[in-house]
């Protein structure tokens, strides 16, 4: 089973979803904007990409700057309630295969996982 994170308005994630598709394996889309995985969920899905919660967020939408996310003193925590608040503060798209977990940005890291 391969499940991605995906944002269909991402030129990036559709791109990720199209060589997904194209392998014809079964393929779970999971459009995180409109269902966000529970915290624990997300924190392992961070934490399984090899990313700190601080690089997976999105530093070029406006709610990281409106909501003060550059301040390195916020949490973890802090920073999962930002992007429960605001689920396109989540990068994306995140790639879940059995050979492992990646924000595929850039898009050729998906390579590493199929």
């Amino acid at each position: 089973m391969i499940r991605i994170y995906h944002n269909p308005r991402c030129s990036t994630s559709r791109k990720a979803l199209e060589t997904l598709q194209a392998t014809g394996r079964s393929v779970e889309v999971v459009e995180y904007l409109h269902a966000l995985p529970p915290r624990d969920e997300l924190r392992e899905l961070i934490r399984a990409a090899g990313l700190t919660v601080r690089a997976a967020l999105r530093p070029k939408e406006a709610a990281y700057e409106s909501l003060g996310l550059s301040d390195t003193t916020l949490t973890d925590e802090q920073l999962l309630d930002a992007i429960e608040q605001h689920p396109v503060l989540l990068n994306r798209p995140f790639v879940v295969t059995d050979k492992g977990t990646r924000l595929c940005r850039p898009f050729e890291r998906i390579q590493e996982i199929l």
